[in-house]
């Protein structure tokens, strides 16, 4: 959820009226883009995802079959929702709104879930949390962003208060693979009864889904009797 100060009614009214009169430039190369953040032209150069992959954890897969690594230990969550490959030029969107407090890509991440989202039973979305220093340096969760914005889409309610981020984790990008399912172990914590709520858990980038999987395993704990993920993009082992 975003702590950043919330415009006046009569500033977010100027705000729509200039939106509606100003062409926007595409955040990747520039170029007109009418009411899109993306241009097509850049939209068509986003990477995709291949055409055969994990059904769990959306790993690219020869046959759409289950990767050796869910086999070998399956998640705790159900399914894998994504909408790209995390790669250039897509990381620099991700970046636009993670480092550059570009909310406006949040609205554009949630239309890209939407595709994937509307056709599941969900009783909730739940933003994978800060741990609150983090959100303190930030100024915001850009999960919970994407959260707010695809539950007004889809008519869904977001749940902030269950799940929480207790214990400050070095970031994942940091560590190497094997380490990070140790770093998230037992740094969430959830405080609500979720007995037999389908839930869809929202992040901008999956990488190793080991922040992913702790996150189910809490939630199902406290009886969620399913657990999506989310993301924007899926960064491939290969």
């Amino acid at each position: 959820m975003s702590i950043l100060p919330h415009p006046t009614p009569l500033k977010a009214l100027a705000g729509r009226i200039a939106n509606s009169l100003l062409p926007a430039s595409c955040l990747l190369c520039g170029s007109d883009s009418g009411k899109e953040l993306i241009c097509s032209a850049c939209y068509l150069d986003l990477p995709t995802l291949p055409l055969h992959r994990c059904p769990l954890c959306a790993d690219q897969t020869t046959h759409g079959e289950r990767c050796g690594a869910c086999l070998k230990d399956p998640p705790h969550f159900d399914v894998t929702l994504a909408s790209f490959r995390y790669d250039f030029p897509l990381d620099r969107i991700i970046h636009a709104l993670k480092y550059g407090h570009q909310l406006a890509v949040a609205g554009w991440c949630a239309q890209q879930l939407k595709v994937h989202a509307k056709d599941h039973a969900f009783d909730r979305l739940v933003p994978l949390p800060l741990h609150p220093e983090r959100l303190r340096e930030r100024g915001f969760n850009q999960a919970g962003e994407i959260a707010r914005q695809l539950g007004d889409m889809l008519g869904i309610s977001v749940d902030i208060e269950s799940l929480l981020r207790t214990r400050a984790t070095p970031p994942q990008a940091d560590l190497p693979y094997k380490e990070r399912q140790r770093n998230v172990r037992g740094a969430f914590e959830c405080r609500s009864d979720l007995t037999g709520r389908h839930l869809l858990l929202i992040d901008d980038v999956m990488t190793t889904a080991a922040t992913a999987n702790e996150c189910a395993r809490i939630l199902k704990i406290h009886g969620a009797a399913s657990v999506a993920i989310a993301v924007i993009a899926r960064a491939l082992k290969d």
